[in-house]
C-alpha cells in the first residue's frame, strides 16, 4: 500500500491509499498535512527512500511543519542482517499488514474498500494488546 504513514509509537495516525500511478513523494505533503491536523504534537516523520527529494520534503514541511527524515536501506554496503535505526518500525508494521491474507493482493474494487480493510488489519494488533491480561506486581 503506497502512502501509508506509520507513527513511531506503533499506532498509525493516518493511512492513505493512492493509485499505483501516484508517486509516493507526491502524496507526502497532503498526508502529512492531515497528520498535523489530527496530531499537532508530531514534529518528525521517518520515511523510506520512496519519499526522497528536496522538493517533496520542502513541500511536506510547508504543508505540515513536520520535518521529514529519509531512512535508506543500505543493502549494497552491508553483509548479513543489520537493524537500521527507525527502519524496523516500518518493516514491523508491514509485517502486521501482511498477516491479513486479504491484503496480500489487490482484491478491492474501490479505494475506500481497500482503506477499510487496511485499517481493520492495523486494528488487530491493538485489539490483541488490549486483550492481554494485565500482570499485577506481587
Amino acid at each position: 500500500m503506497n502512502g501509508c504513514y506509520r507513527h513511531h509509537r506503533r499506532l498509525p495516525i493516518e493511512c492513505q491509499i493512492t493509485a499505483a500511478s501516484t508517486q509516493d513523494r507526491d502524496a507526502l505533503a497532503p498526508l502529512l498535512g492531515t497528520v498535523r491536523r489530527k496530531s499537532p504534537w508530531v514534529k518528525r516523520a521517518f520515511v523510506d527512500g520512496g519519499y526522497q527529494g528536496d522538493e517533496a520534503q520542502r513541500a511536506a514541511f510547508e504543508a505540515s511543519r513536520i520535518t521529514v527524515t529519509v531512512v535508506k536501506r543500505k543493502d549494497k554496503e552491508v553483509n548479513g542482517f543489520v537493524v537500521l535505526p527507525k527502519r524496523w518500525v516500518v518493516e514491523r508494521t508491514l509485517g502486521w499488514i501482511n498477516r491479513a491474507r486479504r491484503l496480500s493482493k489487490a482484491f478491492e474494487a474501490t479505494i475506500n474498500s481497500a482503506l477499510a480493510w487496511l485499517q481493520l488489519a492495523l486494528a488487530f494488533p491493538i485489539m490483541r494488546r488490549l486483550a492481554m491480561p494485565k500482570i499485577q506486581p506481587a
